[in-house]
C-alpha cells in the first residue's frame, strides 16, 4: 500500500457506477487531462490506496485519492498587509485594496499581494504555490481567489470559463442613467495590437454585462454591475461606450479631484467549493476611498 506524508492532502472521490476505467472515471469528475496527467506521473492518484494503471477499470464502493503534494514558493516573503475573507485547504479569499500590484513585475518586485500571501503562508507553515484564480486591475478593489493547488485552481477556473461563478461589482459613474437596469451585450477587442486599451468593436470577443441603479446622485450613478462574461476592462470599456465612464478612470475618461483610481470594486462572488462542491456567497464592502467619492457627489 502507498504510505502518505503527514504534510499532504487528499481528496477522496467516490466510485458511484462500475464498467469506468481509471481515466475515464477521473475525466468524468471534470479532472483537466493537463492535471491528470501530472497526477498521474507522479504516482499521486489512489484506488483504494494502491497506485493503479490508469486503464484499471474500476468497482461500485472503490474510493479514488488523490495526493496534493507540498510545494515550494519562490517569492520573497515581506509583511504585506492581506484582508483575508475566508479561508480553507483549497481557497484563500483576499479582499484586495486599492493601488497594490497583485504579482510582483519588472518594475514592482516588492511590496505585492503575492509578497504578503508569501509571507502569510511562511507564518502558518502552508508549502503551497500562489495561484490567482481571477484577476484585478492594479486600481481596481476586491474579492481576489488563491488557490492552494493545481486542483483547486483547475476546479474553480473552470467554473469561470463555463460563466458558472456570480461575479458583481459596484461602480460610480459619470452622469445620471435614466433606466433602472440594463444589459449592454457588445464585443470587446484591442483598440491597436500593442494597446491595453479595449474598444467596442465588431472584430471583438463577445462581452455581456448587466447593471442595476443603485442610487443616483447630482451628476453621477452607483451601479451595482454584474459580468456575463470576463472580458478584459470589460466594464470599463462598456460604461465608456454607453456614455457613463468611470468616474477617475484615466485610461477611459478623466483624473478625478475626489478619487485616485477607478471607482470600481468587485464586491460579490458566489460559487461551489472545489472539494465539496457547496455553494458559497463572498462579499467585500465598499472600500473608504469610493465611500468618500460619494459623500463628496451626494
Amino acid at each position: 500500500m502507498d504510505l502518505l506524508n503527514e504534510s499532504e492532502d487528499l481528496i477522496f472521490l467516490n466510485v458511484k457506477d462500475s464498467g469506468k476505467t481509471l481515466e475515464e472515471f477521473i475525466y468524468s469528475n471534470n479532472i483537466s487531462n493537463r492535471l491528470f496527467r501530472k497526477l498521474y506521473r507522479d504516482k499521486s492518484i489512489l484506488v483504494n490506496g494502491i497506485f493503479q494503471r490508469k486503464d484499471t477499470v474500476l468497482q461500485l464502493g472503490d474510493i479514488v485519492s488523490l495526493i496534493l503534494k507540498e510545494e515550494d514558493e519562490d517569492i520573497p516573503i515581506e509583511p504585506v498587509p492581506i484582508d483575508i475573507i475566508y479561508e480553507d485547504m483549497d481557497l484563500l479569499i483576499l479582499n484586495k485594496p486599492p493601488f497594490v500590484v497583485v504579482h510582483p513585475t519588472k518594475s514592482h518586485q516588492q511590496n505585492t499581494l503575492s509578497n504578503g500571501i508569501a509571507y502569510y503562508y511562511h507564518n502558518k507553515g502552508i508549502k503551497r504555490k500562489i495561484r490567482f484564480v481571477n484577476r484585478l486591475d492594479m486600481n481596481t478593489s476586491g474579492i481576489l481567489i488563491v488557490a492552494k493547488s493545481s486542483f483547486a485552481h483547475q476546479q474553480v477556473a473552470l467554473q469561470f470559463e463555463q460563466n458558472q461563478v456570480e461575479k458583481r461589482y459596484m461602480a460610480v459613474v459619470a452622469g445620471i442613467i435614466e433606466e433602472d437596469e440594463n444589459i449592454i451585450d457588445l464585443p470587446i477587442g484591442k483598440e491597436k495590437e500593442d494597446s491595453i486599451k479595449r474598444i467596442v468593436t465588431e472584430k471583438g470577443k463577445e462581452a455581456i454585462t448587466r447593471y442595476k441603479v443603485i442610487e443616483r446622485y447630482r451628476n453621477a450613478t452607483l451601479l451595482d454591475i454584474q459580468l456575463i462574461t470576463g472580458r478584459s476592462h470589460q466594464i470599463r470599456v462598456h460604461l465608456n461606450h454607453i456614455g457613463h465612464p468611470i468616474i477617475g478612470d484615466t485610461l477611459y475618461y478623466e483624473p478625478s479631484e475626489y478619487i485616485d483610481r477607478q471607482a470600481l470594486h468587485s464586491y460579490y462572488l458566489k460559487l461551489r467549493l472545489p472539494r465539496s462542491k457547496e455553494l458559497m456567497e463572498f462579499k467585500a464592502g465598499l472600500p473608504w476611498d469610493i465611500k468618500k467619492l460619494i459623500q463628496y457627489i451626494k
